[in-house]
């Protein structure tokens, strides 16, 4: 009786192991009270020679019901992406979309003037324009 060899393939095998854990956290997800969950909306920051613009997705979120503040450097957006509340009793079979109020702090990485700051909230992004501070740090020092 001759025994065959068994051939180990391990990309397959991590893809098997890759596979069951998204499975066990899409059940984990599922499972996870909505109250634990929080709408964080997704930032991008960058700068231009005279400015910082920061864009800040919120879908669903109210102009009105967004507050832009600027402290210590620092860009603060807050606000609440209201749930829609309808009478219909219907069986969902998935909820994903996540409402409540939010808030994100973002250090600003260049000194900004406070005067001439411009946000315009369109299709659901907000742009945030802050003028550059033109103060320059740097000095000639003479040597004695």
């Amino acid at each position: 009786m001759r025994r065959g060899l068994l051939v180990w393939r391990p990309f397959e095998e991590l893809e098997r192991i890759r596979r069951e854990f998204d499975r066990l956290m899409e059940e984990f997800i599922a499972k996870e009270e909505p109250a634990r969950r929080h709408f964080a909306p997704a930032l991008d920051v960058y700068e231009t020679d005279s400015e910082v613009v920061v864009k800040a997705e919120l879908p669903g979120v109210k102009k009105e019901d967004v507050e832009v503040l600027i402290r210590d450097n620092s860009l603060i957006i807050r606000g609440e992406k209201k749930e829609e509340k309808e009478e219909k009793t219907e069986t969902y079979h998935r909820v994903e979309r996540v409402y409540g109020k939010f808030e994100r702090v973002v250090a600003l990485p260049a000194e900004v003037k406070l005067e001439g700051v411009k946000a315009e909230f369109k299709d659901g992004v907000l742009e945030i324009r802050l003028p550059k501070e033109k103060t320059s740090r740097e000095a000639k020092i003479e040597i004695q």
